[in-house]
């Protein structure tokens, strides 16, 4: 496997598209005393979701931070998009990996070009978002080396998601 910066030349692999996966249950934090713990509770019957395909922009990309791919045999089998922020940490926007590279370290693989980009940007690190039904990103996020740094249980309400929570992840 090898991880690229996605440049003009292969500014196509922005538009990996998304596959179905699974989502097992549900990731709960809690914070207590300045600590942030969680618990995770599994679903009698596991759904799977597919979010709808992004139209990237190759400029837009660049201009507001960078994308890396992952490629095997020269075929794009994950994508990692990154936005520059004013927070010392620069966000992790999107993260995909096909269905059949998964579980093959593809996405760490991502999370660590971008984390070099981050810090010779001169960021502290990276940080992002999961949704808190979302199971196996949210442990994803966690095994790659994040840490739980906040709760948004409001950012849903009054939408077609209104059940669900953004837990936020940071990594240093």
């Amino acid at each position: 496997m090898e991880i690229r910066k996605i440049t003009r030349e292969n500014a196509g692999d922005l538009r990996l598209k998304n596959e179905p996966f699974a989502m097992p249950g549900r990731f709960i934090p809690a914070l207590k005393d300045g600590v942030w713990t969680y618990r995770t509770e599994t679903s009698p019957e596991c759904q799977w979701m597919t979010f709808p395909d992004e139209e990237y922009d190759f400029e837009t990309v660049n201009r507001e931070g960078a994308a890396f791919g992952a490629y095997e045999d020269g075929v794009c089998i994950g994508v990692a998009i990154y936005q520059d922020y004013y927070f010392s940490y620069m966000y992790l926007l999107d993260l995909k990996v096909s269905s059949a590279a998964r579980g093959k370290g593809v996405g760490k693989a991502l999370i660590e070009a971008g984390m070099a980009e981050a810090k010779a940007r001169g960021y502290r690190g990276l940080y992002t978002q999961g949704q808190d039904d979302n199971l196996n990103a949210c442990m994803f996020y966690l095994k790659a080396g994040f840490t739980i740094g906040g709760f948004d249980n409001r950012v849903y309400r009054g939408t077609k998601q209104e059940n669900k929570a953004d837990v936020v992840f940071y990594k240093e």
